[in-house]
């Protein structure tokens, strides 16, 4: 089974392939604001840190008498020169303690002393830097009792760890979607494997034809869905093998019931005196036999089982079919002439079908060439036979068309029934080979079967 836009692996590779799309943006968008998220908290933690660290150093028992003594190193990243931290800490009633830079503790000075949660704000282009900053207010309990902290940030900290964490984001990012055009290989390689017994089941009902009625569409490794659908083509091939098993019978029974008393009238127009018209129901008595022959030919060509795997010398058969019908040939006022390289020519096949196939073709080249004239039969040790005559020829648009049952071609009154071609087209068929047609080099028409070598048969 291709993968055409409209199989069903197709279809299912699509929807697939879109809802891993549709996923993956997902994902990716559940990833970036997951990242947002974290940097916030990152930002507020950091933020809480510093408060606690404040509060933590207020020293003083009494209200008056509390001071902020920063441990050298805290001091120096508070006073650092990029100025990334502000804070102003203040008592209960509002009197400040510590302020850096000095503009903020001027600031918070009318501001409320915050509460147990945090009361965020945001500061643009202040300080002596001008400088964006992000924080709260909040109350907190210190050695010297409770406190008032704020405590700010500089945005440029805040979108440095943002810029970590989408460096990172933008690192696994690319992953994701490998993930998934691996995944999307496997789902279609799971796709393709899990209808396998969908394509094996086409296969075989590809393989149904008027020969081949017997066979059945297994309904094993199917899936649920399928299996009803299989079970209804079954039982409608059953029906349809039975009508085509009671047609084949009317056909093989009409033919052998009408051989009797066509056998009679032929006995009996041997003994009738030529009254000037006896040449021509002999003509049409004969005609009759013919088609009654290839009826039953064709009937046994439906019913039976054609084994094809014994061993057949193709210059053997060919030379005995030559030689059977010469008489009749002569009684036309035609010859045939076989040409062969001598020595055997093996194929496998049906002896009896490939000596029907060859009766055929000459019979059918003898009554379209000319009286007076050839019919050659040439044996190729190229495991072909040709049969050409001296005919008219077949149009080049009607050369597919005069291998099906009882064509004849428009406006043509050949002594046929359009039979005899149509079963060398099965016979082929049956053999693996074909047959051909083409414009004989001398005038007429050349009919050529081809048949496989022995070791494809």
């Amino acid at each position: 089974m291709s993968l055409s836009r409209g199989s069903l692996q197709f279809r299912l590779a699509v929807r697939l392939f879109l809802l891993f799309a549709v996923a993956t943006i997902i994902v990716l968008g559940i990833i970036l604001a997951k990242a947002w998220m974290v940097a916030g908290e990152i930002n507020q933690r950091e933020l809480d840190r510093r408060a606690a660290e404040l509060a933590g150093h207020v020293v003083g028992s009494s209200d008056k008498e509390a001071r902020l003594e920063l441990p050298p190193e805290l001091a120096s990243i508070y006073a650092s020169p990029d100025q990334t931290y502000a804070y102003a800490v203040r008592t209960s009633n509002g009197r400040l303690i510590a302020a850096s830079p000095r503009e903020l503790g001027e600031l918070v000075g009318n501001w409320p002393a915050g509460g147990d949660e945090p009361d965020f704000f945001s500061l643009k282009a202040f300080g002596p830097k001008a400088l964006d900053y992000y924080g709260y207010t909040v109350l907190l309990d210190g050695p010297a009792g409770p406190l008032s902290v704020t405590i700010a940030q500089a945005t440029g900290a805040a979108e440095f760890v943002h810029t970590i964490l989408a460096e990172f984001v933008l690192d696994i990012a690319w992953i994701i979607p490998l993930v998934v055009a691996l995944a999307l290989v496997v789902g279609v390689l799971s796709i393709r494997h899990g209808l396998r017994p969908l394509r094996e089941v086409s296969a075989l009902a590809a393989s149904i034809g008027p020969n081949r009625t017997d066979i059945r569409l297994p309904e094993k490794d199917l899936p649920d869905e399928l299996r009803p659908l299989v079970a209804a083509f079954n039982k409608a091939l059953d029906r349809l093998e039975q009508g085509m098993l009671l047609q084949r019978r009317f056909t093989a029974n009409a033919a052998h019931e009408l051989r009797t008393p066509l056998a009679i009238i032929t006995a009996e127009t041997d003994d009738v005196e030529d009254n000037g018209r006896l040449a021509s129901i002999k003509e049409d008595v004969a005609r009759m036999n013919r088609l009654v022959d290839q009826l039953l030919r064709v009937a046994r060509l439906d019913n039976l089982s054609m084994d094809v795997s014994g061993t057949v010398d193709l210059a053997a058969v060919a030379t005995e079919v030559v030689a059977a019908m010469a008489p009749f040939a002569i009684r036309q006022h035609r010859t045939v002439a076989l040409r062969q390289p001598g020595g055997r020519i093996e194929i496998r096949g049906n002896a009896d079908a490939i000596a029907d196939a060859i009766r055929n073709l000459i019979e059918n080249a003898i009554s379209h060439t000319p009286p007076e004239t050839e019919v050659t039969v040439v044996v190729d040790p190229e495991y072909s036979v040709s049969v050409a005559d001296r005919g008219p020829g077949v149009r080049a648009g009607d050369r597919d068309q005069i291998f099906e049952r009882f064509w004849r071609g428009k406006g043509k009154k050949a002594p046929g029934a359009g039979l005899g071609l149509a079963i060398v087209r099965e016979i082929m068929d049956v053999h693996g080979g074909s047959v051909h047609v083409a414009d004989n080099p001398h005038g007429g028409a050349l009919f050529s079967l081809r048949f496989p070598p022995p070791a494809s048969s």
